[in-house]
């Protein structure tokens, strides 16, 4: 009966929570795995069953209950329990974490996202001993040498024992030298000191200015998809086929150049960072419209398809954060809550004025038709 419900909760059948309470009920209670009572929770929350919700998270192993997923969710119980304090008591903790649900936390309590100016402003002399660490500079000639695969390996060997203050010499280095992928991820490494200009690096502003406008998109948002999709490295490819800073697939971007009139498109143009973002934010327009014009649905068919997209919308209207936290794929949950949390830390950066908040992105995802 458990494996029943749990793949039931993958296809979002109704049956599923009724189920997992007869699975876990009774002298003969079915032992859940921690994916399965992840499932059980995320049921409970996605049918509005608050208390099977708490009650599902309460029987998790600690370390589990402890993941912000579930502390937040956890609290989101409470409050419809009107145990407004405990819920408050998780909150608090929660909102100081720089995550998706560290944001909802904070929306939660009624506080809207802000970053703390760069802690440590790394010196140019600071820079230059960066770049003369054995390490680094090994690191460096091997990415010239478009030996990608070996240089990651070197920086991160190299960096792995860094304080938070070389680590954001060396990310500073990183982006000097236009390797922003290390950058970033250098930068994310920091405990106590951080720098979130760097955590979220915004290169090729000037080439995507155009086609934002000409596309009528969010800078935040386009700019927190290609942060995951390619950490703005212009020529990457996935094993999948997926190439250049919006990671395009040939026949996407060969659909796209159709639309647009591309005279000659070759394949190998989709890796030219021009052509790339010019083909990315037609599609991501043509998504967004598509799809209702929601941030949400369309990272999640950005991802996974429009067709899925459509598909795990409910019968009713949906919280967008319950619709996202129940996406069946693994890889698309986590995709479009980084993808979200992303534009918020973009919006603050740039600046933009009437910024929506984490859960104005996320939205109120209306019913399948």
């Amino acid at each position: 009966m458990g494996n029943l419900a749990y793949w039931a909760a993958i296809r979002q059948d109704s049956r599923a929570l009724g189920w997992f309470l007869e699975a876990t009920s009774g002298k003969h209670a079915y032992p859940l795995t921690e994916t399965r009572r992840a499932w059980k929770a995320r049921v409970a929350l996605r049918e509005g069953n608050w208390q099977v919700l708490q009650d599902s998270i309460s029987q998790m192993p600690a370390t589990m209950q402890q993941e912000d997923v579930w502390r937040y969710w956890r609290a989101r119980a409470l409050k419809a329990d009107r145990k407004n304090t405990e819920a408050n008591t998780l909150l608090i903790p929660l909102s100081r974490e720089h995550s998706f649900y560290g944001q909802m936390a904070r929306e939660e309590l009624g506080v809207m996202l802000s970053v703390p100016a760069a802690e440590y402003q790394i010196g140019p002399q600071e820079i230059r001993v960066m770049e003369q660490n054995p390490g680094i500079r090994r690191a460096l000639v091997l990415y010239r040498l478009n030996q990608r695969v070996e240089a990651n390996r070197e920086w991160a060997w190299t960096v792995q024992h860094f304080s938070d203050e070389q680590l954001l010499a060396a990310s500073r280095v990183a982006q000097r030298y236009g390797i922003y992928d290390r950058a970033i991820n250098t930068a994310i490494r920091t405990v106590s000191r951080h720098d979130f200009s760097l955590r979220y690096l915004a290169p090729y502003r000037e080439q995507m200015r155009a086609v934002l406008q000409q596309n009528q998109l969010d800078e935040a948002f386009v700019y927190g998809l290609i942060r995951q999709e390619s950490r703005f490295i212009a020529d990457i490819k996935s094993g999948a086929g997926a190439a250049g800073l919006m990671q395009l697939m040939p026949a996407t971007a060969k659909w796209v150049a159709g639309k647009l009139g591309v005279q000659d498109f070759r394949s190998n143009l989709i890796t030219d960072i021009n052509t790339n973002l010019q083909l990315g934010t037609y599609y991501l327009k043509h998504v967004l419209d598509q799809l209702d014009d929601q941030p949400l649905l369309a990272a999640a068919a950005y991802n996974a398809g429009p067709g899925r997209a459509r598909q795990w919308k409910d019968t009713r209207p949906l919280e967008g954060a319950i619709y996202a936290e129940t996406i069946p794929f693994n890889e698309t949950r986590d995709y479009v809550k980084v993808v979200l949390s992303n534009s918020m830390y973009y919006a603050n950066n740039f600046g933009h004025k009437n910024k929506p908040t984490l859960k104005q992105r996320l939205g109120t995802v209306a019913p399948k038709r």
